[in-house]
């Protein structure tokens, strides 16, 4: 199984009213969902895809790994408990959150996952272009994925060519930059919004998507749910697509990993 396109972020979605959250976009189409050990949810994730009526080798799910799990051993176990907390056989995906000092050895331990078969895919979240060339370097399988910040007010335009071209798929996380009134509000993205009717939020999914990014948008309305999926009846054309390049800020919303 392919990663899909399109997945749920489960950050904060947690308790009853996440597993429902899980359950529901299951059911409505959605088969990438996101975790991570920092979101304090696995065990939420796992009930939602059980309570589904989607088979678990139809769901592909996504995991991270981070501090204080920032050794071989320790990345190692830290999976197992992944494995217990999610319920499943294997995962699908597992990224070290950030690039922790350490993150060579623990990256071998994912390796050796893999040969397992308790992890399908392997990658990194976070990794500026220095620490991705350094681990395409030294590892033996190379990342399927870098998960980044990435948002229509930041683009990220030669950091993702760069990854694509060395066969790195690119995920955005925050694809809707963790503020949709800012998109909602944008005249720009109004105007191509009207022109195919479609909403200002399914405009920027769609110009990530078209950039051959995939995306892990949230959302507990089910309204909501269904349009951040509904993207596949509309493109942008050349126009559409040099506005909304006009809007990109070269800077991120967030510091804290930087």
């Amino acid at each position: 199984m392919e990663m899909p396109k399109i997945g749920l972020g489960t950050y904060l979605l947690k308790g009853r009213s996440g597993i429902e959250v899980i359950k529901s976009a299951l059911e409505m189409g959605y088969r990438h969902i996101d975790t991570a050990q920092m979101y304090g949810n696995e065990k939420e994730v796992g009930e939602g895809v059980r309570e589904s009526n989607v088979k678990r080798e139809d769901v592909f799910i996504t995991t991270k790994i981070c501090t204080p799990n920032t050794s071989y051993q320790k990345t190692y176990d830290a999976v197992l408990i992944s494995l217990k907390n999610l319920g499943v056989d294997y995962i699908d995906l597992v990224l070290i959150h950030e690039p922790y000092s350490a993150y060579l050895e623990m990256y071998r331990a994912l390796e050796d996952l893999v040969k397992e078969k308790k992890v399908r895919y392997i990658g990194v979240s976070n990794f500026n272009k220095n620490e991705i060339t350094n681990l395409l370097n030294h590892c033996k399988i190379p990342p399927y994925v870098n998960q980044i910040e990435m948002h229509i007010f930041y683009q990220q335009e030669s950091y993702l060519k760069f990854l694509q071209e060395r066969n790195i798929k690119v995920v955005a996380w925050s694809p809707l930059c963790a503020d949709a009134s800012l998109i909602i509000n944008n005249d720009a993205i109004k105007k191509i919004a009207k022109k195919h009717k479609k909403n200002e939020i399914q405009v920027a999914l769609r110009f990530l998507l078209q950039n051959g990014v995939y995306i892990i948008p949230k959302s507990k309305d089910k309204n909501r749910l269904k349009e951040n999926i509904d993207l596949f009846d509309f493109s942008l054309d050349n126009e559409d697509t040099q506005e909304i390049k006009s809007l990109d800020l070269n800077k991120s919303k967030f510091g804290w990993y930087y």
